[in-house]
């Protein structure tokens, strides 16, 4: 056997070490939206359900046990679900380096300083676009959408949009986290991280 296919590509380590450097890796070669995740929720009866959404945050600083970030509107479909059930899976795959992360973990809010930060950062027309939208709620025309896009303007000309109560963050901490890396022949590598007080430990798995 090659001694390629004999070596770890994914040593034990700190796993947020690990995304990190795959992560750079992602946004060298990803053509479109590297940040992109899948993320899936469950209603209190079990019911699975799945989106992308878009990585805004991470690292083993972020909370007390690190983790990663994302934004949406609280009364959408995915937030009823996670008032319901905090328990949440993403999924990262990045289809020019043949890797996937997998993490399951339980959701908190982020601070109120911290939406405000990240709101006050986004294009002028996405933050009218979030405050005009009951998202996930049936809508009649798309025309009525953009009429309140265009009230809201009107009410905010210089585009400074305050954030709405109802839209925020939240920060995902990680129990379990995952990394694949396609190998020759479909010889895949698999190792799981698992939450182990305020350390890891990792196994290697059969892909």
């Amino acid at each position: 056997m090659p001694d390629e296919q004999t070596e770890d590509a994914i040593p034990h380590a700190n796993p947020f070490a690990i995304f990190e450097d795959w992560f750079a890796q992602a946004k060298a070669s990803e053509p479109n939206d590297p940040n992109a995740m899948a993320l899936a929720t469950a209603t209190p009866a079990g019911a699975p359900s799945l989106r992308m959404v878009l990585l805004k945050g991470h690292g083993a600083d972020l909370g007390d046990h690190g983790g990663f970030v994302f934004y949406t509107n609280f009364q959408s479909r995915k937030g009823v679900e996670l008032a319901a059930n905090h328990q949440v899976a993403l999924l990262f795959h990045w289809k020019s380096l043949r890797r996937q992360v997998r993490v399951e973990g339980t959701v908190s809010e982020v601070s109120a300083a911290q939406a405000d930060a990240y709101f006050a950062s986004r294009h002028p027309e996405s933050r009218l676009g979030s405050a005009a939208s009951d998202q996930s709620r049936p809508l009649d025309r798309r025309e009525t959408y953009l009429e309140r896009v265009e009230a809201i303007r009107a009410e905010y000309p210089d585009g400074n949009v305050p954030r709405p109560a109802h839209w925020s963050g939240y920060l995902v901490t990680p129990a379990a986290i995952e990394f694949w890396q396609d190998r020759a022949h479909r010889l895949h590598e698999r190792r799981r991280f698992v939450r182990d007080g305020d350390d890891w430990t990792s196994t290697l798995l059969y892909p």
